[in-house]
């Protein structure tokens, strides 16, 4: 047998305390939210009625709501964030080994909603072989992608 190759991304730092669920939530959200724009693209907003074309003071703030303006900045800055996302995943994407990048894929991008177990199957692998794939992958996309939730200790010593 041979030696078992590791990813050169796999870093381990002690450092911080990280907070394992919340960050795995975390990288689940991204990856969600990138598989949604994937299939579907960006779905803009629209105005739900006309403005009026009078200055009209609300209140004794003389704040103007400006609906249109809100959904036109809305529109144009998600639409970027969401291409930047997706090209930021794209770019980790590739620093994962073959494997890594497989079991991603087929647990969070591809639409087809399959269980893990049908994956390990098709993927020839046992299925604790498969988690621990899964949770490595999942720790380097958190690090690279700047999504790791570091632990609150005040909270821990209450």
């Amino acid at each position: 047998m041979g030696k078992r190759r590791k990813n050169n991304l796999q870093l381990t730092f002690n450092i911080l305390p990280i907070d394992e669920k919340a960050t795995r939530r975390a990288v689940e959200e991204y990856l969600e939210t990138v598989r949604q724009y994937r299939q579907i693209g960006f779905v803009r907003r629209e105005a739900a009625i006309t403005q009026a074309y009078v200055y009209r003071e609300h209140q004794s703030t003389n704040a103007i709501i400006k609906q249109t303006e809100n959904i036109a900045i809305y529109n144009v800055d998600r639409e970027e964030q969401l291409i930047k996302m997706d090209e930021a995943l794209e770019i980790v994407m590739n620093k994962l080994s073959s494997t890594q990048r497989e079991v991603i894929q087929r647990s969070y991008l591809d639409n087809e909603g399959e269980f893990d177990y049908i994956s390990c199957g098709e993927m020839g692998m046992s299925e604790s072989t498969f988690r621990r794939i899964k949770r490595e992958s999942i720790s380097i996309l958190a690090l690279c992608l700047g999504l790791e939730v570091i632990e609150d200790s005040e909270s821990n010593r209450m």
